[in-house]
């Protein structure tokens, strides 16, 4: 096919669930040239990793032209993205404008993937919905498990020998959180049972206001740990893959750190977990019976949690 641009905008978690598509596509076509055009910081994760050659940044006011039925192409992204032998759009696009100007700006293959997966019961895990229309290319993902391997873009430094577990208390909605008293009564826990551990706190723009309240209780129970706040994704992925361990919520962070290999247990409340489980095998999910968080109780997450012992990452298969 020569160049395959890949279009992919939304957050964190839709990005990563993408991911899968991409590998598809680089691993089945590797001698194609692959681009990413979505929002900075998120296409550097499929750069970093190998999955795309090129990034361009989706924000720009002159695709505006692209979303409007009928308007006057800009003429250079028309060129840009009629340069492609086949483009993969994953954009919000209920009407079809922005896929059928893609066609009059003289793109001669295109495949839509869906922006949102359907999430009822009997449905297939979101990596592979989003990925079943390149069956029309005759490209199709069987296996959606990820465990890409980042660069150290941040180095952990280890205050002692025992294993490392990575902490993500927050998600962007806060009907997905579980308590930060439940949290820290869980870490506490964990403590006593593996008294040297160490916890990695990281937190974002959705916890920015409460992530102190956290920290407080966590140094009431002087427990050892780094707070990292609002760094890069990509810095993000490599502390993740430094850790023996993920401990966090179903959200778009939780899919980054599964991207990684790390193992981990995530909660899940009313979400579909056959859907948005990350596609990892390591990574574990606890569904709340009640299909809330308030349902899971301290005692059942620490009867699912498996740290293993310390080995560093470098070594991990």
């Amino acid at each position: 096919m020569g160049k395959v641009l890949f279009i992919r905008g939304g957050a964190v978690g839709d990005f990563v669930l993408t991911m899968p598509a991409m590998q598809l596509i680089r691993t089945t076509l590797p001698e194609n040239e692959i681009e990413v055009l979505g929002y900075p910081g998120m296409t550097d994760l499929a750069i970093v990793t190998g999955l795309a050659d090129k990034q361009r940044s989706i924000v720009d006011p002159k695709l505006a032209s692209f979303y409007a039925p009928g308007a006057e192409l800009d003429k250079n992204w028309s060129e840009y993205f009629a340069g492609f032998d086949l483009v993969v759009s994953c954009l919000f696009d209920p009407d079809g404008f922005f896929a059928a100007n893609l066609k009059k700006a003289g793109v001669k293959t295109l495949v839509n993937l869906p922006f949102r997966p359907d999430e009822s019961e009997t449905s297939l895990h979101a990596s592979l919905q989003l990925a079943e229309p390149l069956g029309q290319v005759a490209l199709f993902l069987d296996d959606p498990t990820l465990a890409l391997n980042y660069p150290d873009a941040r180095t952990i430094k280890r205050r002692t020998d025992g294993p490392l577990v990575a902490v993500h208390p927050g998600s962007g909605h806060a009907s997905r959180n579980w308590g930060f008293e439940s949290w820290a009564a869980l870490l506490g826990l964990l403590a006593e049972s593996h008294p040297e551990i160490e916890y990695v706190i990281t937190s974002g723009v959705a916890e920015l206001e409460i992530i102190n309240e956290f920290l407080s209780i966590l140094d009431e129970l002087d427990l050892s740990y780094t707070h990292l706040d609002s760094i890069p994704l990509i810095e993000l992925a490599s502390v993740y893959q430094q850790a023996d361990y993920y401990l966090g919520h179903h959200s778009g962070i939780a899919h980054l750190a599964a991207s990684t290999g790390t193992p981990g247990l995530l909660l899940f409340g009313d979400a579909n977990s056959q859907v948005w489980s990350p596609a990892s095998e390591a990574m574990k999910v606890l569904q709340s019976k009640s299909n809330t968080l308030s349902g899971i109780d301290i005692p059942d997450v620490l009867e699912r949690v498996q740290i293993p012992s310390y080995s560093h990452p470098s070594s991990r298969s």
